[in-house]
């Protein structure tokens, strides 16, 4: 058994495949983060992301898979969910070292896991989506904070671009501590210094005036709309989980 280590990154778990077969290692076992103290006589291998390396696996993965299976893979491996890597790699040899397309060859475990996170990555894509709350900012941005399950930001450029095409606006993945600004013409990655905010969701202070006053005639209108009669919350908390609602205007 060889246990590599690599940096997270989709270039390093490519990387860690080449390294797999360059090698010719059978047994292996793949941790993100740095070499930790193992088992005596366990062989190690930090991976070092190799941009060269990494490109030769995605053009085989190419030949391999459909343009929609290489985009899956890449989801799924952004979802940063514990203790996955494993799992990617075993459905990357299972790709190299089947003769047709496997994408469909849901007997396989590797092929059915990949589809469960590609699965759950859609319904968190779906919810936020839903229950994203912008805020206008004196600056004229508009400003939503969320602290989604699985890394789906990226995800939501398109949805959101479309919809807001006219207006600036901000969504902050507060957990990962980055988000997608988007300037009326371009989107870009950036991360905000909260050195003197308490805390990234309460950027609320730089409110303009008129927000407040939105804020109330919406919390209004779901107040207006709910009937008690038919008020089933445990319908309510599984279509909208309790978790989000400290950034759902109306909870708040």
């Amino acid at each position: 058994m060889t246990t590599l280590f690599y940096d997270g990154t989709f270039e390093g778990l490519l990387t860690a495949v080449y390294e797999i077969y360059d090698r010719k290692l059978a047994l292996v076992k793949l941790f993100k983060g740095r070499r930790q103290a193992g088992a005596m006589f366990e062989e190690t291998l930090d991976v070092i992301t190799n941009e060269a390396y990494a490109t030769r696996v995605l053009k085989g993965l190419r030949k391999k898979l459909s343009p929609n299976g290489v985009q899956r893979l890449y989801i799924a491996h952004m979802a940063e969910m514990d203790d996955e890597e494993n799992n990617l790699v075993g459905y990357i040899r299972y790709v190299f070292d089947s003769a047709e397309n496997i994408e469909d060859d849901y007997g396989n475990r590797y092929v059915m896991r990949l589809s469960e996170i590609i699965r759950m990555m859609r319904r968190e894509k779906h919810r936020m989506e839903a229950f994203v709350r912008f805020q206008k900012l004196k600056d004229g941005i508009y400003y939503a904070a969320i602290e989604p399950d699985f890394n789906v930001l990226p995800l939501l450029i398109r949805h959101f671009k479309n919809r807001y095409a006219d207006q600036r606006w901000m969504i902050y993945d507060i957990k990962r501590s980055y988000g997608i600004y988007y300037d009326t013409h371009d989107t870009q990655f950036v991360t905000l210094d909260f050195a003197t905010v308490a805390k990234p969701d309460e950027v609320i202070s730089a409110y303009t005036e008129d927000e407040s006053i939105y804020q109330h005639l919406w919390k209004n209108y779901f107040h207006s709309v709910n009937i008690p009669a038919r008020k089933n919350t445990k319908l309510h908390v599984r279509h909208i989980p309790k978790r989000y609602w400290k950034h759902l205007t109306e909870k708040i």
